[in-house]
């Protein structure tokens, strides 16, 4: 397959990639209960949980979650609210993501951890179990839903309420094994203090949310960042955990939805690049000379330009440009000059009528497949006025005198009457053996092209450029001489001259 193949199949996969990911959007149901305890009856009661509950409410909400929100929850609350939770998790079917947040006391005990609701009392820590939830019971009822992706957050290590009941003298949560599909986080390391905040929310909670509002994470990248944060907070004395058995990505925030045309550019964009083509690299600006990758393209053909400008530093396979005079496969029949000169012109202009003239003359042609792909691509964008040429553009590079009139015949080695210095008085075999006056593409850096010479870009045959002074007689050939040229319109025209007297 050649380059040229290679390449129209890369901008055709691109497409069919961006059609599908842009159709794709977030449709799985969201469920999150979220607990907040802070005003205990008979243990130590804790500043921030109920605002580290609604600060994560407030959140998730924004995050399509369907939220149930329990502040300060005695125990038969909290285990009626898991109950129910656990049913709308099963009705929510197997793509539902699941959530809990917890923020308050916890404690374990003999291995096991426990949520504390506000009404729980305890003199024995046999009786742990009968006034405290164990956190099992809410990991019983995610994995009964037989869902995707499970979520369990808990902010629970603040202190110990129970410290001084005989057998209750661990610190923190113990370890959780995470069912498949789930993730579980807690606040600080197992069997450590996390602190509850001097600032209306806990260090730990407020990271979290900050995180889950930036769109593109990962939830494993969610919980790293809050790690770091949360360990530059409090000077590396709480350390978040986390463990993870999911089995696919989840995003709290998805990532910004990109347009079909955006996700095309980034897919074309990641196959070209590797190339180092610099054919294939100036094919993308044209395509999508406005795209976020515009200018690391812009960079990149500068870069492969200057090394085979300086002869090349790389291998030649992987330096040698593939240019479109040889589109197709070593097999195949070369594309004569007249083809190459027409497929030059529409990819100059840009403009579908160009595409059709290369395609009138040769329908199946090396770059057929490229102008059909074009035109798809000019007739799917969407429709614009095109702004009429009354006269070619006026070349970058004002005249210091009056335009002498051109003559009406020229050959190869006639003066040209105007143009800007270095051009005028200079004929076309001249001109094609010295340096471009412009850039050939708009943003390649001033060191790339100037004081290089032409031929390092273009193979300029005496009848390769009758043949593009001949496209510049037709209708569509007037379209592009009003295109910016690298040794501006003068050139062109004194090309459509010489070929008009038949390059002689």
């Amino acid at each position: 397959m050649s380059s040229l193949s290679r390449f129209l199949w890369a901008i055709l996969s691109a497409l069919l990639a961006g059609s599908v990911i842009a159709g794709q959007a977030m449709g799985e149901t969201r469920i999150a209960m979220i607990v907040g305890n802070g005003d205990y009856s008979a243990v130590s009661s804790l500043d921030n949980p109920v605002g580290d509950a609604n600060l994560m409410a407030r959140t998730l909400e924004q995050q399509g979650f369907q939220v149930t929100l329990l502040i300060n929850a005695g125990q038969l609350e909290m285990n009626r609210a898991i109950a129910q939770f656990g049913r709308d998790l099963r009705d929510a079917g197997p793509d539902a993501t699941g959530l809990f947040y917890y923020a308050g006391h916890g404690v374990q005990s003999f291995g096991s951890n426990y949520l504390v609701p506000v009404d729980a009392s305890l003199t024995n820590a046999a009786d742990l179990g009968l006034v405290a939830i164990p956190a099992e019971t809410v990991l019983r009822q995610m994995s009964s839903a037989r869902n995707k992706t499970n979520i369990v957050i808990l902010d629970a290590c603040r202190n110990n309420p129970f410290e001084k009941i005989r057998d209750m003298g661990d610190n923190g949560l113990a370890e959780m094994k995470a069912p498949t599909g789930t993730f579980l986080a807690y606040s600080t390391a197992p069997g450590a203090v996390a602190l509850d905040g001097v600032d209306g929310n806990s260090p730990f909670t407020q990271a979290l949310a900050g995180e889950i509002e930036k769109p593109g994470l990962p939830i494993e990248q969610v919980f790293k960042q809050t790690r770091v944060s949360v360990l530059q907070q409090t000077g590396g004395a709480q350390t978040p955990w986390d463990a993870s058995s999911l089995t696919s990505a989840f995003y709290f925030s998805p990532p910004k939805q990109m347009s079909a045309e955006e996700v095309a550019a980034k897919q074309l964009w990641d196959s070209v690049r590797g190339t180092r083509d610099p054919v294939q690299i100036m094919l993308f600006l044209r395509g999508y000379p406005n795209s976020s990758f515009a200018e690391e393209a812009r960079l990149l053909l500068g870069e492969v330009l200057a090394e085979e400008l300086n002869g090349g530093q790389e291998s030649a396979a992987k330096d040698q440009p593939v240019a479109p005079a040889s589109g197709r496969s070593s097999a195949g029949a070369e594309p004569g000059s007249r083809e190459t000169a027409l497929i030059e012109a529409a990819r100059s202009s840009g403009r579908a009528a160009d595409y059709e003239a290369y395609l009138a003359e040769f329908p199946d042609g090396t770059y057929a497949e490229l102008a059909k792909f074009e035109l798809t691509t000019l007739a799917a964008k969407k429709p614009a006025v095109e702004v009429a040429v009354a006269a070619p553009e006026p070349d970058p590079a004002p005249l210091a005198e009056p335009e002498a009139a051109e003559p009406a015949s020229m050959l190869f080695d006639t003066p040209l009457p105007n143009g800007a210095e270095g051009v005028k008085g200079r004929s076309i075999a001249q001109l094609i053996k010295g340096g471009p006056l412009f850039p050939p593409i708009d943003g390649i850096p001033e060191s790339m092209w100037k004081g290089q010479t032409c031929s390092n870009c273009h193979h300029w045959t005496r009848e390769a450029l009758c043949d593009q002074g001949k496209t510049y007689l037709s209708q569509v050939g007037e379209r592009a001489l009003a295109k910016n040229h690298p040794l501006g319109g003068p050139f062109k025209r004194a090309l459509k001259i010489w070929a008009g007297g038949g390059c002689q």
